[in-house]
């Protein structure tokens, strides 16, 4: 059994966009910018954000974060949306989610200039996705995986891929470039929600298994063919008097008993997160290039 390190992958990476925005700014030209806005105090948002920040500070990425608090009207939202739009400065910005619920999310996300959308959930990003179009921006963590699976050399034409949970965020956007043409990709994906019947046959059947079905440990042993690539996208936190934050991180997999059984498996923490990051900050970077002229 293979760990797939995504914190390692994630440090790698991180030093090739350093190398870059250094390589950049020694020219003399503008640095890329990345935003955030940010509405309400969810503690996972807020880790998010602070997380996202961090690592853009790390390779030399200019980093704002525009705080709100949760009584902010849609109208007021959009403002700070619209002009984020229109600041040259900015390359690519994020509008953190979950947003309180008197805010229309599918309005807010249309609002997105899509060429700023690092965040890849635009309709017009989702629909070149779908497409195939390559200058595209993906959503992060779909993207992160892909990544992973290429560094990696985990073959994917002509196996068998199952995708757990069909959100927009992750399955949906996962399922199709799996599917589509490329390396990664090529795959025969079938995708499974909390509505499909035989889950469990389905997923023994699965060489790559990807499950984001949003449930603590739902993939066990009973449901993995030997050999098989796991990549868990899950992320719970579970009571644990025995840690000083007084809970453990969990993913959708058991780990400690599916692991044995597989090729390549993601830990949680420290494998499908990394990623999602640093995959936001590969998304400033085509943002940047496509708005310098330079994609």
């Amino acid at each position: 059994m293979i760990l797939l390190d995504g914190k390692e992958l994630a440090r790698q990476i991180k030093e090739e966009i350093k190398t870059e925005v250094a390589a950049i700014l020694d020219a003399d030209e503008r640095g890329p910018h990345l935003a955030a806005i940010l509405v309400g105090e969810d503690p996972a948002s807020e880790t998010y954000v602070a997380s996202k920040e961090k690592s853009s500070r790390e390779v030399g990425i200019i980093s704002s974060i525009y705080k709100f608090p949760e009584s902010i009207s849609e109208s007021e939202l959009l403002e700070t949306v619209y002009f984020l739009n229109d600041d040259p400065e900015i390359d690519g910005f994020i509008v953190q989610l979950p947003l309180p619920k008197h805010i229309n999310v599918d309005k807010v996300i249309s609002s997105v200039r899509p060429d700023k959308d690092i965040d890849g959930f635009h309709p017009e990003n989702m629909g070149k996705l779908a497409m195939g179009i390559s200058e595209s921006l993906i959503p992060a963590t779909p993207a992160g995986i892909m990544e992973m699976l290429r560094r990696y050399d985990i073959e994917t034409e002509g196996k068998h891929c199952v995708v757990l949970g069909r959100s927009n965020i992750v399955g949906t956007p996962m399922a199709l470039l799996m599917s589509r043409k490329g390396n990664p990709g090529n795959a025969t994906v079938t995708l499974c929600h909390s509505k499909t019947e035989n889950i469990k046959g389905i997923c023994q059947t699965a060489d790559i298994l990807i499950a984001a079905i949003g449930q603590q440990e739902f993939v066990t042993a009973d449901m993995v063919k030997e050999g098989a690539v796991v990549i868990d996208v899950g992320i719970h936190r579970v009571p644990c008097a025995e840690k000083k934050s007084g809970y453990r991180i969990v993913g959708d997999v058991a780990f400690d008993e599916v692991s044995p059984k597989c090729s390549y498996i993601t830990p949680v923490p420290g494998g499908v997160g990394a990623m999602t990051i640093v995959s936001l900050l590969q998304n400033t970077m085509k943002a940047y290039r496509g708005h310098e002229g330079k994609g």
